[in-house]
């Protein structure tokens, strides 16, 4: 196809495709989708090699959150049976970390539930990234907490903190259908003081909310706006008991174009695999492993995960090696920029309507987590 041949010779220069070229791959058909692919693989083997970063999350205090996102279960009021609890305390956190690393982890990422730290909060959580580092000093640690106020961006970095996660979600003219409680534009603001703070900003999306392809498209080209160093791409688990519930929309097929489509406009990034593989991508998981660098191992925030045994069989049956931590994980055009990364050397549906739905929703695939963080039994790590 001339659109790939033209799509891969623009990744590997780093240049961004035209957003009509990006509508072309989520418009393409199953027959051409290992052509999307083999040709999304060029681009993410030339940066990234064969590669997969492994992070791992903690959830520092989940559920009883006070914003109304309609894709959470945390969200003010879900009626969805996860798992609550307040602040874990340091040496709590630091010994679930150490569960991920363990496992192969190369970062750490503390959640809590919430609109925002406060100063306390960031203190609690520097101490926290402090009882990590001391651990485990070669791991990275990334912290997503909600807005930011004006210099808690920088005590974090000054505490110990790589990156910053704060995703964009969906695009900014849909964004208030999922969103009431705060803005996009207080999102934006959020990357914003990670990057002017030193820290590597980690921004993405979730995929599966009825969005069209166009909104899929403009979330995905802010994004490269907003220039992060890594991309999650989460697909949404229709937890039972949130707005979403209902929100049956993708398939393995559409996720793999999705997943192709954020390598191609964002290159040289750091895609992750994020929430919701399991659940959509199923057996095509390996698949997405040609387009995406890195995925989370073992449990989410609040559904269960693949057994980190069999994401690391997995990994290596399609023939990719997990990234050490002596290895840098962004090209070195990314890593000599700076921007405080622990990953820094030295430091379906064609068009614009909601795909279509599959034919039996699969709520058996959405488990609950009750391991881990905030239990007494051990994580899956």
């Amino acid at each position: 196809m001339d659109l790939l041949n033209t799509l891969v010779d623009k990744g590997l220069r780093r240049e961004s495709p035209t957003r009509e070229e990006a509508l072309a791959v989520l418009a393409t058909s199953d027959d051409e989708l290992l052509d999307v692919v083999a040709a999304a693989g060029k681009v993410r083997r030339h940066w990234f090699g064969r590669r997969v970063k492994l992070n791992y999350l903690v959830n520092l205090k989940s559920g009883l959150c006070p914003e109304d996102c309609s894709y959470c279960s945390q969200r003010l009021g879900s009626k969805a049976e996860i798992l609550k609890y307040t602040w874990l305390k340091p040496g709590e956190a630091s010994e679930a970390a150490a569960a991920g690393v363990s496992g192969g982890a190369k970062r750490v990422c503390l959640v809590a539930s919430g609109r925002g730290p406060t100063d306390r909060d960031v203190d609690r959580v520097s101490e926290t990234i402090k009882a990590i580092k001391e651990q485990n000093e070669s791991v990275e640690v990334c912290a997503c907490l909600g807005l930011l106020s004006d210099g808690q961006a920088e005590r974090l970095r000054e505490a110990g903190a790589d990156a910053y996660n704060h995703n964009l979600n969906t695009s900014e003219s849909t964004y208030g259908d999922i969103t009431t409680t705060h803005t996009y534009a207080d999102r934006v603001d959020t990357v914003q003081k990670a990057h002017a703070a030193g820290l590597s900003a980690c921004s993405g999306l979730i995929a599966g909310m009825g969005e069209s392809d166009e909104d899929l498209v403009d979330v995905v080209f802010s994004l490269r706006e907003l220039d992060p160093d890594s991309v999650p791409v989460n697909f949404l688990i229709p937890f039972e008991g949130t707005p979403l519930a209902k929100e049956w929309n993708l398939t393995p097929q559409r996720c793999l174009r999705i997943l192709a489509m954020t390598r191609f406009v964002c290159p040289d990034v750091e895609v992750r695999i994020a929430g919701g593989r399991e659940v959509h991508l199923r057996t095509m998981q390996p698949l997405a492993l040609h387009l995406a660098n890195s995925i989370f191992l073992g449990d989410y925030l609040t559904s269960e995960g693949q057994a980190g045994k069999a994401d690391l069989e997995m990994i290596a049956d399609a023939g990719f090696e997990v990234e050490g931590t002596d290895q840098v994980t962004l090209p070195g055009h990314r890593a000599t920029a700076g921007g405080g990364c622990g990953s820094h050397e030295g430091g379906g549906a064609c068009g614009s309507a909601p795909a279509a739905r599959t034919e039996e929703p699969r709520t058996d695939l959405v488990a609950v987590r009750r391991r881990g963080a905030g239990t007494d039994l051990a994580p899956n790590a």
